[in-house]
C-alpha cells in the first residue's frame, strides 16, 4: 500500500513539474509575441492620402479622374505640391481639365509643377518663370550635341567668331568664348515635352534667359556661330570664364614686336661737276 502511495506521489510530482514547464513555455511565447506586436506598432508611420498616376502619363495628355488613384503615403515623406484632395485636383466648379506638363511614370505622385491649372494653356508661357524670356538658338548636328538635347536639360553656350581689334593684327582672329553657362532648355524644335524616345537632329532650341541675356545671345548669333555643350543632370559646378584662340590652342607664345630702328637722318646737296651731278653730304641744320 505504501508502495502504491509513493508511486502515485511520484507521478503527481512529475505531472506537476511538467505542467509548470509547459506554463513557463507558454508564458515565454506570449511575452515574445507581445514584444513583437509592440515593435510592429512602434514602426507604424502616420499616413496621408496622396493621388498617384495609375499608368504612364505623357506631355500634353489631359488628366482625368480615371488616370489617378489614391494611396496612403507616409506623412514625413510626402513630396511638395502633391494632391491629397480629389476636389482640389479635379475642381467641381469647372469642366476644364488639367494637362500634363512633364512625363509622369506609373505610381508617381501627381505634383502641381507637372500639371497645369484646370484649363490653363500648355504653351511656353506656362514654363517661363517671372522675369524670364524665351530665346531661340539655331543649331545643327555638331552644335546641337548630336540630337541628344531634351527640354529641361541645361547647356553651356559658346560663341565662335572673329574679333576685330583694328590695327592690332597680332591679337585679331577667331576666338571661342563661353558666353552663357547652364541655361535651361524649354523646347527643342516645336516640342516642349521631355519624353522624346530617340535622338533627333534639331534645327532650333529654345532657352529661358533674362532680357540682358537675350540681347547678348542675339548679338552673338548675328556675329558668329553658337555651339551648345550639355551639362550633367547632377552637375552643380559653375563654369568659369573660358576663352580660347588659335595661339592659346596651339601653345604659340605671342611674339613681341621688334623695336623700330631710327634711321640717322642724312642731308645732302647736289652739285654739278661738268656733265655729272654729284650729291655731297652736309650737316643737317634742323
Amino acid at each position: 500500500m505504501r508502495m502504491v502511495f509513493g508511486l502515485v506521489l511520484l507521478v503527481g510530482i512529475a505531472l506537476a513539474g511538467g505542467a509548470v514547464y509547459l506554463a513557463k513555455d507558454r508564458i515565454a511565447q506570449y511575452q515574445n509575441a507581445n514584444a513583437q506586436a509592440q515593435a510592429a506598432l512602434a514602426k507604424i508611420v502616420p499616413t496621408q492620402t496622396v493621388y498617384v498616376a495609375k499608368g504612364p502619363l505623357k506631355y500634353g495628355q489631359r488628366l482625368t479622374p480615371e488616370d489617378v488613384r489614391a494611396v496612403d503615403w507616409p506623412e514625413n515623406a510626402i513630396p511638395e505640391g502633391t494632391f491629397s484632395d480629389a476636389n482640389v485636383l479635379f475642381p467641381e466648379n469647372t469642366d476644364e481639365l488639367r494637362v500634363v506638363l512633364r512625363a509622369i511614370e506609373k505610381d508617381e505622385a501627381i505634383m502641381s509643377l507637372k500639371v497645369t491649372e484646370p484649363g490653363q494653356d500648355t504653351g511656353l508661357t506656362s514654363r517661363l518663370a517671372r522675369g524670364m524670356r524665351a530665346f531661340t538658338i539655331k543649331v545643327d548636328v555638331s552644335s546641337g550635341v548630336s540630337g541628344f538635347l531634351r527640354p529641361g536639360d541645361r547647356v553651356d553656350v559658346y560663341w565662335t567668331g572673329r574679333v576685330n581689334l583694328g590695327r592690332d593684327t597680332v591679337n585679331s582672329g577667331e576666338v571661342t568664348k563661353l558666353i552663357e553657362a547652364a541655361v535651361q532648355l524649354i523646347a527643342v524644335d516645336q516640342s516642349a515635352g521631355g519624353n522624346l524616345n530617340e535622338a533627333t537632329i534639331a534645327r532650333t532650341v529654345t532657352v529661358a534667359v533674362n532680357p540682358q541675356q537675350v540681347a547678348g545671345l542675339a548679338q552673338a548669333q548675328s556675329t558668329g556661330k553658337l555651339s551648345l555643350s550639355l551639362v550633367g543632370a547632377e552637375d552643380d559646378t559653375v563654369a568659369s570664364a573660358i576663352e580660347v584662340d588659335q595661339r592659346s590652342l596651339l601653345g604659340i607664345a605671342e611674339q613681341e614686336a621688334a623695336p623700330e630702328v631710327v634711321k640717322e637722318e642724312v642731308c645732302t646737296i647736289r652739285t654739278r661737276r661738268g656733265a655729272e651731278v654729284v650729291e655731297l653730304p652736309i650737316p643737317c641744320t634742323n
